[in-house]
């Protein structure tokens, strides 16, 4: 086979190495542009999996660089005049220069035949390269091959706002991956530091665009901008200058990350991307050149397999497409997480920036933590107790299990039940079926349980089933439920008062054909404007100044039965396409007079609802807000920029928390599902708008509500479908947690269940640990 590899990175080199090791009379070309000893970075990052799959693929090179490389397993974190260290991680680095030496050596001992200085062409592909079976675009994060067809290769390039610049240290880090967080007169700016070699570290600044602006780094030289760098981070320097060799770019030597993705990797079958022409992962998670290495591992085997090449490269990319978009969504989290730091190193202590940070990506979990380096964790926990608790505490407690305090309410931890609509209300009266559902959530050790959501009016509700709280009926209903919780639990229970708007009159659930089915003999429902939430929904009738002054005073008097009934708390719904989020979002209201138009005019009757409702409800007891943090349409919905105001603005009204949900607001919604996937937006609210959030979105296990809860992510984490699956899931955690605190309080009558479900937890866990 003839091979053509337009690049002499990592990937382009060791797809060479690969194939020619699999069959020695492969003709490979390897064209560089640039010289032999020519290298712009400074040092590169493994893991020591990925050197495993190293030695696999070719242990000559591999022991070469393992017997050269720097291994360190602690992480070390500077801010406020501190550090915080911890243990277990394990890192391993090599310099770029010597790595590609490495493997320029090994790639001309197997008869590669390199060409450096040499510049291609495109039309080369079709030209001077057109007897080449095949020809890798290795050509790195500005490849030439892709940026010219980016539609063929139906790519997305997002250049990312943080500015960073790429330096050298002779001083030594060895002892520890660094990072270092420093308040400058113009702002924040921040270090990511490591040892690659005996004599010199890689060491990485950053900072956000006013900073680097402020500072004027765009009209410094390059060496000019190593020296500011320098004084900025003397202390930590031990006397050593800062070098830097990337005297090859014009202009600043500051650069901006683009993060690269492709869907397509195959261009006229014989043509196809590796490494970073074809994706690229931030430094925050430092596996860029992994990803690389693993591509060109990957495709020499589907090469090696396969006998038509066009096979070879879709199962490549089907292979490896996975794998990178596993680790570009982590490499965007911490990408993100950096280009937020300022938040967080106002906002955090050490010890909480440390844990936030080494969570950045959430691929690094509460127990993997625990895993690495207990003796941290647990003081971390301990640190959060105190906290929490206002007392020193000489056991660490996990996060969970925290208490935490709304006004006048106190919630003995930190799981949430989320609402869920049961849809088995008749007339809007909940019965026994509410009554079982919410006691055993209640007396399943979860701090708060809401009801679901439970409408204004008859006209407001979703489908026949939904609860109601418009008469006195169903308000006595509902004071059966709070008393059974109030007298048999430690929970506290919210009531979640909403209005259905252009998604109401619909068939049940488990009745619908189509999602949203409209009743076929349903109510006329109300919207800002007549437009139907989905085409096949029912026209709604756009609201009069009548109209929304008689669903303002529904409630108001639901608020005022919510407080007759004995609730705890109540929310105001005003996500998901129902009435109030359907005044804020655009893609419902398209109003023309002071309640549409602009953000603050869509928000306009949505706050003065939550006003109303606020002044009547007890003056002690706490009120949150659900709202939709994006619409996941981009420019056309509400954007997570825009959450930020709608939370203040719902906070200047007297919001004590914001239930922070995302989407189900159009059809057209293209939402990015994973763990955690809405956890982001509670991050940015709760970090930037200064008021305590819930996170809701694909929360479920353990790990998921301890790492958010430690990260100050949220202060509260909802779980929905896990509750239904098991009302006891918060006790189960505990058990399995061995915690046996005041933050998971079981019921009496199931203490013995809870004991041997401790023991028998505890046992399979040595039996794991022992096999």
């Amino acid at each position: 086979m003839k091979i053509v590899c337009l690049g002499g990175g990592p990937a382009g080199l060791y797809l060479a190495i690969c194939m020619k090791l699999h069959d020695a009379r492969h003709d490979i070309t390897v064209v560089e542009r640039n010289r032999p000893n020519d290298t712009f970075g400074w040092g590169v990052v493994f893991s020591d999996e990925t050197m495993q799959n190293l030695k696999k693929s070719d242990p000559v090179s591999a022991e070469t660089m393992i017997s050269e490389l720097i291994h360190w397993d602690m992480i070390d974190c500077y801010i406020h005049g501190e550090m915080e260290r911890s243990d277990g991680h394990g890192f391993i680095g090599i310099g770029r220069k010597r790595m590609l030496q490495i493997l320029y050596q090994r790639a001309q001992q197997l008869g590669v035949n390199l060409q450096f200085e040499t510049e291609f062409e495109l039309a080369d592909i079709d030209g001077k390269y057109a007897d080449a079976d095949l020809v890798v675009a290795a050509d790195g994060l500005n490849s030439k091959v892709r940026n010219s067809n980016l539609e063929a290769f139906d790519c997305d390039i997002d250049v990312r706002p943080n500015k960073f610049v790429w330096l050298g240290t002779h001083q030594s880090f060895r002892d520890a991956f660094t990072f270092i967080f420093e308040k400058t007169e113009h702002g924040w700016i921040w270090v990511h530091a490591y040892q690659f070699d005996e004599n010199t570290s890689t060491f990485i600044v950053e900072c956000q665009p006013d900073v680097y602006d402020a500072f004027g780094f765009e009209h410094m030289s390059h060496e000019e901008s190593a020296e500011t760098c320098r004084k900025i981070f003397e202390k930590y320097l031990g006397g050593h200058k800062l070098l830097t060799n990337s005297s090859h770019i014009r202009g600043s030597a500051w650069i901006s990350f683009p993060r690269v993705l492709c869907r397509n990797w195959i261009k006229d079958d014989r043509l196809v991307l590796i490494g970073d022409a074809a994706h690229t992962a931030h430094f925050g998670i430092g596996s860029g050149t992994k990803m690389g290495l693993e591509d060109a591992i990957s495709l020499a085997k589907h090469l090696t397999q396969k006998e038509q090449i066009i096979d070879a490269l879709h199962a490549y990319q089907a292979e490896r497409e996975v794998e990178a978009l596993k680790l570009q969504s982590a490499a965007r989290n911490a990408m993100v997480w950096f280009e937020n730091a300022p938040r967080y190193c106002e906002r955090f202590d050490t010890k909480q920036l440390n844990y936030s940070m080494l969570t950045r990506s959430q691929r690094v979990s509460h127990e993997n933590l625990r895993l690495r380096d207990k003796q941290w964790l647990e003081g971390y926990e301990q640190h959060l107790a105190s906290l929490a608790l206002g007392k020193p505490v000489a056991e660490p407690i996990p996060p969970m299990f925290l208490p935490y305090q709304l006004r006048d309410m106190a919630l003995h931890n930190r799981v949430v039940v989320s609402p869920m609509s049961m849809y088995s209300a008749v007339d809007g009266v909940p019965g026994d079926w509410h009554l079982s559902h919410y006691g055993a959530l209640a007396q399943g050790g979860a701090g708060l349980v809401y009801t679901e959501m439970t409408d204004v009016s008859p006209e407001g509700r979703i489908t026949t089933g939904c609860a109601g709280i418009w008469n006195d009926q169903q308000a006595a209903a509902w004071q059966r439920i709070t008393t059974l919780v109030h007298q048999h639990s430690s929970a506290k229970i919210c009531l979640q008062i909403g209005h259905s708007g252009p998604k109401g009159s619909t068939e049940l659930p488990w009745q619908q054909s189509v999602s949203d089915q409209p009743l076929e003999h349903g109510w006329p429902i109300l919207s800002p404007s007549a437009i139907p939430f989905a085409p096949h929904c029912q026209v709604p009738r756009a609201m009069t100044a009548d109209d929304m002054q008689t669903v303002l005073q529904q409630h108001v008097d639901a608020t005022r039965r919510a407080a007759e009934a004995g609730f705890d708390m109540i929310e105001l719904h005003a996500a998901h396409g129902y009435l109030l989020s359907a005044f804020i979002t655009p893609l419902l209201n398209q109003r023309d007079d002071e309640y549409g138009g602009s953000l603050e005019n869509r928000l306009r009757y949505p706050l003065q609802v939550f006003a109303a409702m606020r002044a009547v409800w007890p003056a002690n007891k706490p009120m949150a807000v659900r709202i939709s943090a994006n619409d996941w349409v981009g420019e056309l919905g509400i954007t997570p920029e825009q959450a930020l105001q709608i939370a203040s603005a719902f906070k200047a009204a007297g919001a004590d928390i914001i239930d922070v949900s995302a989407g189900q607001t159009s059809l057209e919604a293209k939402p990015v599902y994973g763990r955690m996937f809405q956890t982001p937006f509670s991050d940015d609210i709760r970090n930037e708008v200064d008021i305590a959030t819930m996170a809701v979105g694909n929360i479920f296990e353990i790990d998921h509500v301890n790492s958010i809860i430690a990260a100050g992510r949220a202060d509260l984490c909802c779980l929905g479908r896990p509750h239904l699956a098991d009302p006891n899931w918060t006790l189960r955690a505990a058990a399995q947690m061995g915690y046996r605190g005041p933050g998971a309080p079981c019921p009496v009558q199931y203490q013995a269940g809870f004991e041997q479900l401790a023991r028998n937890m505890q046992k399979a866990a040595e039996m794991v640990i022992n096999a």
